[in-house]
């Protein structure tokens, strides 16, 4: 059995949405980032990087959560959540996961850094309006890149659509703009995914009452 180290609203939930698409057990270890726990010694032991999602495996601890989804799928879910090796379609998976995670995101994780995430000292205002238009950029791109398929992988729902659909939500919380009609439509057709919403939910019922 899997247990996967994460918080609710962060990047844990793809790693869980993953667990629940392919159906498998996990146990689902609450970090409270508010506390502080990524910072202590015993979980640094598992990540030295001090950052979550964390899935522990049989094998040893794996970080970065376009790393774990990917493995997942290769393990448990070959040409059915990911394509074979060596495929033009595979190409176009890897292609879009590291796009995904080296423009798409980083205009998000730079307004949430500016906004909450750094020390104060250290957060430039101005970078909300940059990031923000990084992220509509990036956007187009992303739209131009889906055209009319049905998911980034054509006709099969992949992990790179578990990514790329909490990348959306973010977007949503975040208040920035998705308003291309293909990119809505993809988005509330990824989202609406049940095991998307057991993830979810699995989270948020680990929260402290506290929080």
């Amino acid at each position: 059995m899997y247990t996967l180290y994460g918080f609710p609203k962060t990047r844990s939930v793809r790693v869980a949405w993953a667990l629940e698409e392919l159906g498998l057990d996990y146990q689902y270890q609450l970090v409270n980032l508010r506390a502080g726990e990524h910072l202590s010694a015993q979980f640094r032991t598992l990540n030295p990087a001090a950052k979550i999602p964390l899935l522990v495996t049989e094998d040893g601890p794996l970080a970065e959560s376009a790393a774990i989804v990917t493995y997942l799928a290769e393990k448990h879910g070959m040409e059915e959540f990911i394509p074979k090796p060596g495929t033009y379609r595979r190409g176009c998976f890897e292609q879009m996961m590291h796009f995904l995670v080296t423009e798409l995101e980083q205009p998000l994780w730079s307004m949430a850094k500016h906004d909450f995430a750094l020390p104060e000292q250290y957060r430039i205002k101005a970078m909300q309006d940059t990031a923000l238009w990084e992220f509509e950029r990036a956007l187009k791109a992303f739209s131009q890149m889906l055209g009319d398929s049905e998911f980034v992988c054509g006709d099969l729902f992949t992990v790179a659509d578990i990514v790329a659909g909490q990348l959306l939500a973010w977007a949503k919380g975040a208040s920035a703009p998705i308003g291309i009609e293909n990119v809505v439509a993809y988005s509330n057709r990824v989202l609406s995914r049940p095991a998307y919403e057991s993830a979810w939910k699995n989270e948020t019922a680990h929260l402290p009452a506290s929080l």
